[in-house]
């Protein structure tokens, strides 16, 4: 008989976020039964889990609202026990703010959250030590709002994606420097390989919903393959609109999250339409299909044997949970909302040994 992609998910935990719900939700990764959830600071948005201490952290970027359009920046990131679904700890960065994106290094225990720019100084990230919850120090990355990040698989390299600045900051993580700038068109999420000798980056940035390949010379849209030797562009894998979210599974296949809405000028989802979910070769670059999804897709997580992949959409609160080889709909989660955004992070947790 043939296996389910469900079989084998017994005790294992999706976790979601839900922005304007101000809560992080629990969901049983075999029934997708709700079994639980963990009121947050307002506006959460990301979220990381550490298997080695077995904790959750979630960022909380801004008092209301979203990037380039919100009412206040806020400094805390939420360390919630997951079996327990019990708040931990609130760790306040300040002076730090607008922590957003994180990227774990678990051999090195250390957390690194992107922080938004101030009028004495840029963008950065911000080194935590996972054993005592507290920072170590930042790294710059000379751009205003560095929003997505990730590390190489050896934990020596950073990369972090800005709406703003016209390029990737690369940040050597054990001097604690950056090293390079490679070019991109403003730019949203990105994975790394796992050689770690490509970066794929989605670019160009969310507020350029109309943007297109042209005579009026707008970027094409797509995925910017970065050759990590050089810090150099070596290939756009084309995409038909917008890509915000990337995620690379353990097998191989990179996933984007595609979205059309109409010509706004930051990245509010309220007109968003159906987005989808477009599945390329990591190996080939090869487009191997794709499927429609929820409203105005941010986040892509997918199961450690990477048969299954989670895309949260903002707008229509919902996360769509897929089969990775037949590229269909298992089913939908509906995430609780107050406003007009809700599903955004996810972190999928194996259940305890």
């Amino acid at each position: 008989m043939q296996q389910s992609p469900r079989d084998g998910r017994e005790g294992d935990v999706l976790a979601v976020v839900s922005v304007s719900g101000s809560a992080v939700s629990f969901f049983d990764a075999a029934s997708d039964r709700r079994i639980g959830a963990v009121e947050v600071l307002a506006q959460p948005h990301e979220l990381c889990f550490d298997p080695t201490q077995r904790l959750l952290w979630c960022t909380t970027p801004y008092r209301s609202g979203y990037y380039g359009g919100n009412s206040g920046r806020r400094s805390e990131v939420t360390v919630i026990d997951p079996d327990t679904r019990r708040i931990v700890e609130v760790v306040d960065l300040a002076p730090e703010h607008g922590p957003h994106g994180m990227a774990l290094d678990t051999a090195r225990r250390r957390l690194y959250v992107s922080v938004e720019g101030s009028a004495d100084r840029p963008g950065g990230v911000v080194v935590i030590d996972t054993e005592t919850r507290r920072p170590l120090g930042r790294i710059d990355t000379d751009a205003p709002g560095p929003h997505w990040f990730a590390i190489d698989p050896a934990g020596a390299t950073g990369y972090a994606t800005n709406k703003e600045a016209p390029f990737v900051s690369v940040v050597d993580l054990d001097k604690g420097i950056l090293t390079a700038k490679v070019e991109v068109p403003g730019s949203e999420g990105l994975a790394v390989s796992a050689d770690g000798t490509r970066v794929y980056v989605a670019a160009p940035h969310g507020g350029s919903f109309s943007a297109d390949a042209d005579a009026e010379g707008r970027p094409a849209k797509g995925i910017r393959v970065i050759d990590a030797r050089t810090a150099s562009v070596v290939d756009i894998l084309p995409t038909d609109d917008i890509v915000l979210p990337v995620h690379l599974t353990s097998t191989g296949k990179l996933l984007v999250g595609e979205t059309s809405t109409g010509p706004v000028p930051a990245s509010p989802p309220g007109r968003a339409e159906p987005g989808r979910l477009t599945v390329f070769s990591a190996d080939t670059h090869e487009r191997i299909g794709g499927l429609a999804t929820g409203l105005f897709p941010l986040t892509i997580t997918s199961s450690p044997d990477g048969r299954i992949a989670y895309v949260s959409g903002a707008a229509s609160s919902t996360v769509d949970i897929v089969d990775l080889e037949t590229l269909r709909v298992l089913g939908r989660l509906d995430i609780p909302k107050a406003g007009p955004t809700g599903a955004h992070g996810l972190a999928y947790l194996p259940r305890p040994a």
